[in-house]
C-alpha cells in the first residue's frame, strides 16, 4: 500500500484501492452503498470521474479520471474515507453493534488519540496505480468486476449479477441509476 505518497498527476488514470480496518466488512455491516455513491457524486463535481469500480464487503477498487481541474488523489481519497468513515460510525451506533465499535476503537493509534480519533475504520494507506497502458487497464478492470465471483467471495453465481460493480456497464452497456459511470476509453 501507498503510504504518505503523491500521485499529483493529472489527466490521468489511477487504480486504487482502500481498505476497511482489520479486513472487517464494514461496508456490508453497515449497508453504505449509498454512501459510496454519494461520494462518487461529489467526485464528479470536482472532475474526478469514475471509470471502474466494485465495492466489496470490506475493500473498494476503483478506476478514477483525474482531469487537469481535479484536487490531488491523496485529497480525494482522504477527504472520501474521512466522509464515508463518519457515516460507517453513525451506522453501526444506531444499528447497536457495540462489539464492532469497541474493537475499532482498540484499533486507534495513541497518536491519534490525542488528537481526539475516536474509531479506527480504515486501514491508514490506500494504493494508487497510475494506469499507462491500455493492457493494464483491461487488467484492472476483469480484476475488479471478477472479485465478487472469487473463490473467496462467492457473492453471487455471476460477476455480472453483483450490484455494486461496473461489469454491466461494460459488459452489457447498462447504466446505473447511482452515479454517471464514465466509459474509460473516453479518456485513453
Amino acid at each position: 500500500m501507498a503510504v504518505k505518497t503523491r500521485q499529483a498527476n493529472t489527466h490521468a488514470l489511477y487504480f486504487v484501492t482502500f481498505t476497511c480496518v482489520k479486513w472487517l466488512n464494514l461496508f456490508s455491516a453497515t449497508d453504505i452503498y449509498d454512501s459510496i455513491y454519494k461520494w462518487f457524486n461529489y467526485m464528479i463535481t470536482r472532475g474526478v470521474y469514475v471509470t471502474g469500480f466494485v465495492i466489496m464487503p470490506n475493500h473498494l477498487h476503483l478506476l478514477l479520471y483525474l482531469s487537469p481541474e481535479s484536487p490531488e488523489l491523496m485529497k480525494m481519497i482522504g477527504n472520501g474515507k474521512r466522509f464515508l468513515a463518519y457515516e460507517i460510525v453513525k451506522r453501526l451506533e444506531a444499528s447497536g453493534k457495540s462489539q464492532l465499535l469497541d474493537f475499532m476503537q482498540r484499533e486507534v493509534k495513541a497518536s491519534d488519540r490525542k488528537n481526539k480519533k475516536r474509531h479506527e475504520v480504515f486501514q491508514p494507506s490506500y494504493d494508487a496505480k497510475e494506469c499507462f497502458s491500455l493492457d493494464f487497464i483491461k487488467q484492472k478492470l476483469q480484476y475488479m468486476h471478477k472479485n465478487p465471483v472469487s473463490k473467496k467471495w462467492s457473492l453471487a453465481d455471476s460477476y455480472l449479477d453483483y450490484p455494486h460493480s461496473s461489469a454491466r456497464f461494460y459488459s452489457l452497456g447498462e447504466e446505473n441509476s447511482w452515479f454517471e459511470l464514465k466509459d474509460v476509453r473516453d479518456f485513453l
